[in-house]
């Protein structure tokens, strides 16, 4: 492969309207760009949270059942993507989870992902181990399924949900109002989270984070 695999496109089933509701500049044809990545927003219809991550640099579309597809560079935009009402300024990572860590990323390696770390500390939502992909400029974290979790131990991995930047996460909970969360701090230290309550319809499980420090 010629450069490292970064994705560029991410289809969501989830309707605009309810994304524009968010605070997210929706143009009328369903798409966003937040940052390098085109968010294609195809409706409930469409299927299930992440419907596609499309991807530039991989040969195969392979990826432990992770539903990926290698870009024709349709999605490519040289102008700068207009600002978000949220104060969104790109995708921080992407989360899938598995029921078998090691399989998942031995089959990113193969597709030529960056890996960047595998962290084997608990989760606080239970997953006992994570790996982190470089794809562009979001990361994938790919979470260890938790014990009990409805994932078989041969099930594909699943694509489960987006985390974004934002530089004042105060003014982003509150320009949401009811439907978003109470900002917390996260995990890596020196960052704080939120995260987007299920009535705000956007399909998936979405989260603001401010940046590394």
């Amino acid at each position: 492969m010629s450069d490292t695999p970064a994705v560029d496109e991410i289809v969501v089933a989830a309707d605009g309207s309810a994304w524009r509701d968010a605070g997210f500049s929706v143009g009328d044809g369903g798409r966003a760009r937040v940052g390098s990545v085109a968010l294609e927003l195809g409706g409930a219809a469409a299927g299930k949270r992440i419907v596609r991550c499309v991807l530039t640099g991989i040969e195969s579309e392979s990826f432990d059942g992770l539903p990926i597809a290698r870009s024709n560079g349709a999605a490519a935009a040289d102008d700068p993507p207009p600002p978000h009402p949220n104060g969104v300024t790109q995708i921080d990572h992407v989360v899938a989870f598995t029921p078998d860590l090691d399989r998942t990323v031995a089959a990113g390696q193969a597709l030529g992902l960056d890996l960047r770390r595998i962290r084997d500390e608990p989760a606080p939502a239970g997953s006992p181990r994570q790996a982190f992909f470089r794809i562009g400029e979001p990361l994938l974290e790919v979470a260890q399924a938790p014990p009990g979790s409805p994932l078989k131990p041969d099930s594909p991995a699943r694509f489960y949900g987006l985390a974004f930047l934002v530089e004042d996460i105060d003014a982003t909970a509150a320009s949401l109002g009811d439907l978003c969360g109470e900002p917390r701090d996260a995990v890596q230290p020196g960052r704080r989270i939120a995260t987007v309550r299920k009535e705000a319809g956007l399909g998936l499980p979405v989260a603001f984070m401010t940046p590394r420090p």
